[in-house]
This record gives structure tokens, sequence and C-alpha cells, in this order.
């Protein structure tokens, strides 16, 4: 596939989206930033966006995803909705994730083009990629290896995902393609004690820690593995960009370009969280993959480029959580 694609906005009228999965992290950062984007050309984008909470269509369910499609017509879809979770969720739970995600995808996808989308938006992760990918790890290597035994059932169903989308752009002609973004943050995250990412994790970890005054706080593994984070609104960003493509990559990688220790992030996220006592590691608990750094250069060369630096993410993540906390929207459990 070519680099070709367009910069306008919506200056010729926003098509119909549905944001599947709006309210979780990913997909309220869309319609963030969908609704800027029409409010800049004067457009109005309340009956432009297709919003709907599991209550109204359970997306594992194949019916529900087909009557919705057919009922609301929407021109673009974007699946952001997925089971997610960090490494003991993953092992806790391996065939929730493998058939939620399994059905989410198929589902959408089907739907989408049996109601005549003829544009569809994939999110999948960079943990579709083998344990041991040669770094930074580029969009060939997919399938070039094991993947990491931690989040294989995740990554399975992400992977047919995305292989779900080629195989319908290669046989029917539509522009189903995906992203795969890397580790995200930012406002709305899930800071479950046991079930969320290292970034919410730690927060909530580091912010009980100061305000019970303890002396020390145990991090999960070695801390050595590498990752990589991106601020949920610049994904945001870069969706909207490989939408306004004509010819886009069948996958491409959204991440940062840049990494650090799970250590360091630990350290940077108690002086964030004005936490002040000792970081310990506990190294029999899994590391999982030693480093996930992604080659972001298809997403460069349409004009995309992260804005949000990780440390000025992390205290505006966190300002996000104490609000959570004092309103009560904070998701805890």
């Amino acid at each position: 596939m070519s680099d070709r694609h367009t910069v306008a906005g919506f200056s010729g009228g926003m098509p119909r989206i549905w944001i599947c999965g709006h309210r979780g992290m990913v997909g309220a950062a869309l319609v963030r930033v969908l609704r800027e984007e029409a409010g800049a050309s004067g457009i109005d984008s309340y009956d432009r966006l297709l919003l709907a909470a599991r209550d109204e269509v359970d997306l594992t369910r194949q019916e529900q995803v087909e009557q919705f499609v057919g009922d609301r017509q929407p021109e673009m879809v974007v699946i952001a909705a997925a089971r997610v979770g960090g490494i003991h969720a993953n092992a806790t739970y391996p065939a929730d994730f493998l058939y939620d995600n399994l059905m989410i995808a198929a589902n959408v996808i089907r739907a989408s083009w049996r109601g005549g989308v003829k544009r569809l938006l994939f999110l999948g992760s960079s943990c579709i990629y083998p344990r041991l990918a040669p770094q930074p790890m580029t969009e060939d290597a997919l399938l070039s290896g094991p993947l990491e035994p931690t989040n294989e059932p995740y990554a399975v169903a992400k992977i047919a995902g995305l292989k779900l989308c080629q195989a319908y752009r290669r046989q029917h002609g539509v522009v189903y393609h995906s992203a795969m973004p890397t580790n995200l943050y930012g406002p709305g995250d899930n800071y479950h004690g046991e079930n969320s990412h290292v970034i919410p994790a730690l927060i909530r970890r580091f912010h009980e820690a100061r305000v019970e005054g303890r002396s020390s706080v145990t991090i999960w593994g070695s801390g050595t593995p590498r990752r990589e984070f991106l601020h949920v609104d610049d994904l945001a960003r870069g969706c909207l960009a490989l939408l306004r493509c004509d010819d886009p990559h069948d996958w491409v990688n959204i991440g940062s370009g840049s990494d650090l220790t799970i250590l360091q992030l630990a350290h940077l996220i108690a002086r964030v969280t004005g936490y002040e006592g000792r970081v310990l590691t506990d190294p029999g608990k899994p590391d999982g993959t030693p480093r996930k750094l992604l080659d972001i250069s298809r997403m460069k060369a349409i004009g995309w480029e992260p804005r949000i630096d990780l440390e000025q993410g992390l205290k505006a993540a966190y300002e996000d959580f104490l609000t959570g906390l004092s309103t009560g929207r904070a998701r805890l459990d």
C-alpha cells in the first residue's frame, strides 16, 4: 500500500460514524477528538456519531450487532471495544479474553460488511507481535515467532480481527484496516486493583501508599522490562489521521517511539503522585515480554506524531484519577 492520504478534515460533511466501545478509555477519546474536529469545521457532530452502550447492543451477540447496523446505517465504523486488562487479568480469565474479543471483531466486521459499510478501522494491540521480535517492532514482524504467553489469548483474538479486516478488504474491496497501539493511558482509565494495566495500577498504588503513609511500594517483576506508552488522545488523533488516508496499509503501528523500564516508570509515577517512600521489586512475579517498542515510521509518513510528553500525560492522568475519586466516577472495581 502507498502512503497517499488526504489532509482535509470533515469540511465536506462528517459521515455517520459508529464508535464501538465509546464508554471505554479509547472510545471516549475518539468521541472527544471527533467532536473537536467537527466543531472546528462548523459541523454538528451529535447526529453523526452513533453511540450505543452495552445494554443497547451487546457486541458479543451477532443478532444484536446486525440489528443495530441495519437500524442506524453507519457509513464508517471504528472498533474500539474490547475486553482488556493487565497480566493478572489475562492469566485469570484467558477464555473470556479470547472469546469476547473474537466475537466483538467477528460480529462487527461481518455486520458492517453486510450493512454496506465501506470504511472500518479495527484497533488491535502491540501484543500481537512475537515475544522476542526485533526492536523496534515493524509491522512485518507479525506471525514471525511465538507470542508472549501471559497475554496470548488477547493477542490471538486481535490477530484474528486484523486478518479478518485484511480478508474482507482483499475479497470485497472495502477499506477495512487496522491500527496497533502501544500501551495506552489517560482519562477514563480502569484503576481496578488487580485487572488494570500498569500505569493506572501504579497510579492507584502510589496514591494509596502516600495517603496511608506506607514506607514502601512493591511492583510486580524485576522492573527491567522496557515499555512504551502513549496518551489515549494521541492515539485518537492517530486514528483520525488514518481515516483520512485514501489508501492505508492493512495495519499500522501507533506508539510514542520511545520506551523506559518499568522501574523507571514506577519512580516517575511516584514523583507525580508525591510518594516519597521506597520502590521495591518482586522478581518472583512474571515480567512479561522483555521489551515492546513499536516502529512508527508508517504513521510518521502520513504526517502524524505524538504530542503529549509522558510526564505531562501522567500528571494529567493523575489529576483525572483524583477528580474521579472526588466525584465517585473513578473505575476502581
